[in-house]
């Protein structure tokens, strides 16, 4: 049987300090870029590969993407950024993974809140009330193509975000 892993990363931190500045080119806070390569080496501690990886086109996601990219050594000139994955909501989330290349096993997208937590509680049951700046929800999927993602249950669904004290994935199924 196949398999698909989606990762699926909120933006981290950013920055409010300029108030004329449009909310599609906020830059990340401090915290952002601390926690950003953070969430990178669990990812790589925990041997993600992706296979491709999307993001959002605001600076804030574009950025988180670019260097957790760099931390698990993906090109980030192989990073696509997606109009699309700007504010989506649950409904934008689904057609956009019904569209995916079914010959990627695993691939990574960087989006916001309110949908990204609304997609893995409301799709998928997980008992996520909120996905924190920088957080990591990992779901495998025993699929042949992306857009059985949306009737499917994953069979492992981990959590991780910057104030994990223990710093490892949770297990949320």
């Amino acid at each position: 049987m196949a398999y698909k892993e989606l990762i699926l990363v909120r933006h981290a931190k950013s920055s409010w300090g300029d108030p004329g500045l449009a909310d599609q080119d906020r830059l990340l806070n401090k915290r952002g870029e601390r926690n950003a390569p953070e969430m990178g080496q669990r990812l790589k501690a925990y041997g993600v590969r992706p296979d491709a990886m999307f993001t959002s086109t605001a600076m804030r996601a574009a950025t988180t993407a670019d260097i957790i990219a760099s931390t698990i050594s993906f090109s980030v000139d192989r990073i696509k950024k997606d109009r699309d994955l700007y504010h989506a909501d649950v409904t934008d989330w689904l057609a956009w993974l019904a569209q995916l290349n079914d010959a990627w096993a695993t691939v990574i997208a960087f989006g916001h809140n309110p949908g990204l937590t609304e997609l893995v509680a409301g799709v998928w049951g997980l008992p996520i009330l909120n996905i924190p700046t920088c957080g990591v929800v990992l779901l495998h999927f025993e699929l042949e193509e992306w857009r059985e993602t949306a009737e499917s249950k994953p069979t492992v669904a981990l959590f991780n975000y910057p104030k994990n004290q223990l710093g490892s994935f949770e297990e949320m199924l």
